[in-house]
């Protein structure tokens, strides 16, 4: 009936989500952008490894040639070592090079060469054109031991204690303020210890 109470339009009741769940996207943003924030204040050189003060894996690489003795985890034993990740594909591991060789012909610490990634004859050809800086040097073709260590890309270098334990990883070349403001004063402190 027409002018009856009844045909009042009645009061929807309110469908949907609560007000707060509007603000929950804005949140949400907001906490990605701080863990955004936060990463770019980490130097992405100081990556952590799951391997520092672990020991390293064992390992028995081929030699890079016929002139290059067999790498294996038995030469990382009774003395303080670098172990340097490189490839001749990698253009980081040629700018660094100079460095190693000046940290070979040092004799401050023995140095090891891990030649990833190259097809045979590939890296030995490398060391004769820009000189051997290495103890020992192994292939690594097949990423075996590159998987065991975590390498990301190279070069990347491991600071090995007498006992054969990581101490320390650096991704990137070897620069030299790098060399005297961090990895010598590394040497020398493991250097010291019995």
């Amino acid at each position: 009936m027409p002018g009856s109470s009844n045909d009042q339009p009645t009061a929807q009741p309110r469908s949907g989500l609560p007000r707060w769940f509007a603000i929950l996207p804005v949140v949400a943003l907001a906490t990605v952008a701080g863990f955004f924030a936060y990463g770019l204040t980490r130097d992405p050189h100081e990556l952590p490894s799951l391997l520092i003060d672990r020991p390293m894996p064992p390992f028995e690489l081929q030699p890079l040639g016929d002139q290059t003795p067999l790498l294996t985890m038995d030469d990382l034993l009774g003395e303080i070592s670098l172990v340097n990740v490189f490839g001749s594909w990698c253009v980081a591991c040629a700018v660094e090079h100079p460095m190693l060789m000046q940290i070979g012909e040092s004799g401050l610490v023995r140095l090891h060469g891990v030649d990833w990634r190259d097809p045979p004859g590939v890296g030995a050809a490398w060391l004769r054109q820009y000189g051997n800086p290495y103890d020992h040097v192994g292939v690594d073709s097949d990423s075996h031991l590159a998987v065991e260590l975590g390498v990301t890309g190279a070069p990347e270098t491991f600071l090995i204690d007498r006992s054969g334990y990581v101490r320390y990883k650096h991704i990137g070349p070897i620069t030299p303020a790098f060399w005297r403001d961090t990895l010598l004063p590394l040497i020398q402190e493991l250097e010291s210890q019995p």
